[in-house]
């Protein structure tokens, strides 16, 4: 378990303090998480990477010279923000384009998706590669749908090797896709990892039994076997990862070179991964492979997992000059690194706060106190139910969703009271409760929290009449723009299953003339049937949708949460 914390809600954030003072010779605190302290006197292609915290040295271990320029860095096994990736992407471009690269999650493409389009809108040259290694997650001819679990740290290194030698962002970018396209991983577990101030692992594996094909956010295997010895461990590791399906297009075992990387994942001691390599590096030798500067030992971890991974990372020239390149970060450091040309950089972490709210009639900053009420009251609803909501998550999930909802329903909270006080309207009022929601929570509820909370605000406005037509509107508008941005469809088991019913019993009923909170009462009654008919689903998107028979007899967290909100404004519009 994890022992040492102060308050699990700042853990991530006294993490990120505690490395950069560790860590200063190569990295400063920014906005969103870690920039590098130093810059080469050429401007560069900003490499960025990012993801949730708890996998350390992935992903701020990795930002150095010769590496990653930048990382975002999410709470908890969530994803960051697009304002906090954003943010990274500013305090490290430098003219000449960047390269965002995460691992294939929900969250982490919604976010980073966001913030891309975002920089792209301010004229930066921003594109992204996305980590898809892990073969247990999808079959061969699906591996687009793949995870990204230890392979991010090949992709990485040679995309910051890439960029360090002064390549543009079309090589960049390139070379980046080719190590992914050539990279593959397989992990397994022993028992599960536990959050700071949790009482009990996010998923436990039974005596004597080792889970097959985990994620690196909790999320459990997809097959079960005892335990096996290290030596058929690293059997398993390597027939399963030389399979024909698995070796690269126009790869040829016999004679490839490749560079093994056998990963911990967090309790499992250097000791026991040397007895396990020493196996595979026999098995690859034999099946006439040559090994390249092999790794062992943590590179993307999972907390306290007793776990281990193999990443097979299959070279050509271009790949071995890429990955042989010089490299000098907090936790992966190679070659030689000379200081000439490198210049310091001043650490600027004072993120500035606009106070000044647009101007709004008396009815929209009436409208905008009773939503800062309602906003709060979903943050203490959140509260309540934070443990069934992790609880449900952990059935085939990474059991963050209840964590990840408080976090963010508090901060939209609080920037809602604020925004009232400012004399905000319902719109100005939703879009800074958005952000805040976004940013605090990472992950896809944050995400689709915000679209629902953005597209609700658009149809309300500052300055217009608010009526029941007008809210109908806006959260149908908020359930087509929930569908759009995560592509999500009603059957895929997501929240989608139940904002869907919510948005057009609201609107049929708002068009029949009944009150606005008959409607709701009516429509939240919907969303409720429908989320208890996801407990008969197989997940389509998200983590779950690795885990599949899993989560059947399990309604989705996601829908859950958002049927508990609408019940509980039906019953304060009622009492209005």
């Amino acid at each position: 378990m994890t022992r040492l914390w102060n308050e699990p809600a700042d853990f991530a954030n006294e993490m990120v303090d505690g490395f950069v003072r560790a860590n200063s010779k190569w990295v400063r605190k920014t906005s969103g998480g870690v920039a590098r302290s130093t810059r080469s006197e050429a401007p560069e292609v900003a490499v960025v990477i990012g993801g949730g915290s708890g996998h350390y040295p992935a992903f701020a271990g990795l930002v150095g010279p010769g590496l990653a320029h930048g990382a975002a860095m999410g709470n908890l096994f969530a994803s960051p923000s697009s304002r906090q990736v954003e943010s990274i992407i500013h305090a490290t471009q430098q003219g000449r384009g960047v390269l965002l690269s995460y691992g294939n999650y929900a969250g982490d493409v919604m976010h980073f998706s966001t913030a891309q389009a975002a920089a792209r809108a301010a004229g930066i040259d921003c594109r992204s590669v996305v980590v898809t290694d892990d073969i247990f997650s999808a079959p061969p001819t699906e591996k687009a749908k793949r995870r990204g679990i230890a392979g991010d740290l090949t992709v990485f290194k040679v995309a910051g090797a890439a960029a360090a030698a002064g390549h543009d962002l079309d090589h960049v970018e390139r070379v980046a896709i080719l190590a992914n396209e050539r990279t593959r991983t397989m992990g397994v577990a022993f028992s599960g990892c536990t959050l700071p101030g949790a009482s009990e692992p996010l998923f436990s594996v039974p005596e004597g039994r080792m889970a097959i094909g985990l994620g690196i956010h909790g999320e459990p295997g997809l097959e079960e076997t005892e335990v096996p010895t290290a030596n058929a461990l690293s059997e398993l590791f390597v027939e399963r990862l030389l399979a024909e399906a698995e070796i690269p297009e126009g790869v040829e075992a016999q004679g490839a070179r490749v560079v093994p990387v056998l990963n911990g994942l967090g309790s499992v001691k250097n000791e026991e991964l040397f007895v396990v390599f020493s196996r595979i590096a026999e098995l690859l030798e034999a099946a006439g492979i040559t090994i390249v500067d092999p790794q062992v030992g943590e590179f993307c971890t999972s907390f306290d997992m007793a776990g281990v991974s193999l990443t097979l990372f299959w070279l050509n020239d271009e790949l071995e000059e890429l990955w042989a390149a010089p490299a000098h970060t907090p936790a992966f450091r190679t070659g030689s690194m000379g200081s000439a040309g490198v210049v310091a950089i001043e650490s600027d972490d004072s993120p500035t706060v606009d106070e000044a709210v647009a101007e709004s009639s008396p009815e929209s900053k009436a409208a905008a106190a009773t939503i800062a009420q309602s906003l709060a009251a979903i943050s203490t609803l959140i509260d309540d139910n934070v443990e069934e909501l992790g609880r449900l998550d952990a059935v085939a999930g990474d059991g963050d969703h209840g964590i990840g909802m408080q976090r963010g329903a508090h901060a939209a909270a609080v920037a809602a009271a604020q925004a009232a006080e400012l004399g905000a309207g319902a719109q100005t009022l939703l879009n800074r409760a958005a952000d805040e929601w976004s940013d605090r929570a990472g992950g896809t509820s944050g995400a689709l929290w915000a679209v629902i909370l953005k597209n609700l605000g658009e149809h309300l406005g500052d300055t217009t009449e608010i009526t029941s037509q007008s809210v109908s509107d806006g959260v149908r508008a908020a359930s087509d723009a929930v569908m759009a941005y995560g592509g999500a469809s009603v059957g895929d088991k997501t929240l989608v299953d139940a904002l869907v019913p919510f948005s057009e019993s609201l609107l049929t009923r708002v068009e029949a003339g009944d009150t606005l909170a008959a409607a709701w009462i009516e429509a939240a009654k919907q969303a409720t049937l429908a989320t208890e008919r996801t407990s008969d689903m197989m997940p389509g998107l998200g983590r779950a949708r690795s885990h599949g028979e899993k989560s059947v007899g399990t309604p989705d967290p996601g829908a859950v949460s958002l049927s508990l909100i609408v019940t509980m404004l039906g019953t304060q519009l009622a009492d209005a």
